[in-house]
């Protein structure tokens, strides 16, 4: 095992090792999108009150960041690397809390979790910061909290989650950019 693989494996099991019971309900709610619903909704309401005819644009766009985002991490990095999640890896099993049980899938790298929700807070918090300033703080907390759930459930190393998340930054940032020079710098401004 590299250096770098059992640092990423002594600080899971430090982090997995950090659990109680009322913690294990709450993490494995957290990891559930439907807990975030509420969240949803509310980020649908200010996109909508923000945008107004125009909002369903946003929403595209969202919808690329996480078919970007979900399908480079699953489909690209996952088989590429077939890092064994933490629940399935033999040398680990006996060692880990796993109050969900298994995984679904096998492999772990990068986080698809983290990809996904720190893809859409970084293209969300800059769309939405004239409307509600504070968005980015909500984003990126929703997006830290969920990504380390999948740590404490098992599901994920430190490294799948921070590997994830940058991957997710640099998705959301690109195609926020994109977004505001093509459809707001360039079409939106051609319409008035």
């Amino acid at each position: 095992m590299s250096t770098l693989s059992s640092i990423d494996s002594e600080l899971f099991l430090f982090l997995n090792g950090l659990h109680t019971k009322w913690m294990d309900k709450v993490m494995i709610h957290i990891t559930d999108m439907w807990v975030w619903m509420p969240l949803y909704l509310l980020l649908i309401y200010w996109t909508a009150k923000q945008f107004g005819k125009r909002c369903w644009w946003v929403f595209l766009a969202v919808g690329v960041v996480v078919l970007c985002s979900d399908q480079l991490s699953s489909h690209v990095f996952k088989p590429a690397f077939q890092r064994l999640r933490p629940c399935f890896n033999p040398d680990l099993k006996d060692l880990i809390h796993l109050p969900k049980g298994l995984a679904g899938g096998r492999y772990s790298f990068t986080s698809s979790h983290a990809a996904n929700t720190f893809a859409i807070a970084a293209f969300l918090a800059p769309t939405l910061r004239n409307y509600r300033p504070w968005v980015g703080i909500l984003m990126y907390s929703w997006a830290f909290v969920s990504s380390y759930s999948r740590i404490y459930l098992g599901f994920h190393y430190p490294g799948d989650i921070v590997c994830g998340a940058l991957m997710g930054l640099l998705i959301g940032l690109v195609i926020w950019r994109l977004f505001q020079f093509f459809l707001i710098g360039k079409f939106w401004k051609s319409e008035q």
